[in-house]
């Protein structure tokens, strides 16, 4: 008894030891760019900046919000990012409750069709050619409509419909004479909250983070989203620094606005993640059980 006792307080140390040290791997890199941000360029440079602050400064942070084009960029992206969730929830949802139903005719073969789509896709150049034929090439609507409907969603969600919400309820409905949309509005959307505030999460998640298909669709910078706003700082001054005077007295000039790239990229990591990481922990508790579903049986 008292062997099985020492291995299991030494299992629950290692085990404390594991998720500390995970923790520590996730979180420094995080943690590093916020306090990079804030410290001297030179400082960073040199690889001071290690677990503190060095030598507290804003110019990062100036330096990037005098640039008119980043709150073009912020507007962009939150229409980007609002009304492209909202067209993937407003296609999963249903779509999901659907194939959560046993007895849908030919339910095999869309959850097939939903799941080759995983790995079979058209590429590149064919959804140029689509989007070139929509007419969407630099029209802000080729960064909301598109891809709809992904296979993990759809996944998740039809688990939820499945395992979370009792038959009992829906036939209790369709006693009451409610159609199946009814039984959809009535029954299943007010207790799938935290399923599609998971929904939520994720699809906004990656809208904000989206600029491959601006990079691709946009030319006009007025509907550039805040990525590729970002990017396109960071590359002008990088170009800038690499085509600039190289006499020996423009030498500490361009070594300091090199150093100030290296600062304006830490700040662009804060400015482009801040929103995401300020509404997490409103939806914390809802993505937790949402992302459970299906997790334990019985």
């Amino acid at each position: 008894m008292l062997k099985r006792k020492k291995r299991i307080e030494l299992f629950d140390v290692v085990n404390v030891g594991l998720v500390v040290a995970i923790t520590i791997a996730v979180l420094y890199p995080l943690y590093f760019c916020v306090i990079a941000s804030f410290s001297k360029p030179s400082e960073i440079a040199l690889g001071n900046v290690v677990t503190w602050i060095k030598g507290f400064t804003l110019d990062s942070y100036k330096y990037m919000l005098r640039e008119s084009q980043l709150w073009v960029g912020y507007r962009n992206t939150i229409i980007y990012t609002i009304f492209g969730t909202l067209y993937n929830l407003v296609l999963t949802i249903p779509a999901a409750y659907v194939m959560s139903k046993r007895n849908v005719p030919f339910g095999k073969a869309i959850n097939w069709f939903f799941f080759l789509t995983m790995y079979v896709g058209g590429g590149l150049i064919p959804q140029y050619i689509l989007v070139k034929n929509l007419n969407l090439i630099n029209n802000p609507l080729s960064q909301i409509i598109g891809v709809g409907v992904g296979y993990y969603n759809l996944t998740i969600t039809k688990q939820y419909f499945q395992t979370s919400i009792s038959q009992n309820l829906y036939d209790a409905a369709y006693i009451d004479g409610a159609s199946e949309w009814k039984a959809f509005v009535n029954v299943a959307l007010p207790l799938a909250k935290p399923i599609i505030t998971v929904l939520t999460l994720y699809c906004g998640t990656s809208r904000w983070n989206s600029y491959f298909s601006a990079l691709m669709f946009i030319q006009d910078s007025k509907y550039f989203p805040l990525q590729l706003v970002l990017r396109n700082i960071l590359v002008k001054n990088q170009v800038s620094i690499e085509m600039g005077p190289t006499a020996g007295d423009d030498l500490a000039y361009l070594i300091q606005r090199a150093q100030q790239v290296v600062g304006m990229k830490y700040a662009i990591v804060i400015i482009a993640s801040l929103p995401l990481l300020l509404l997490f922990p409103f939806a914390q508790k809802y993505f937790e059980k949402g992302t459970m579903v299906g997790s334990v049986k019985g």
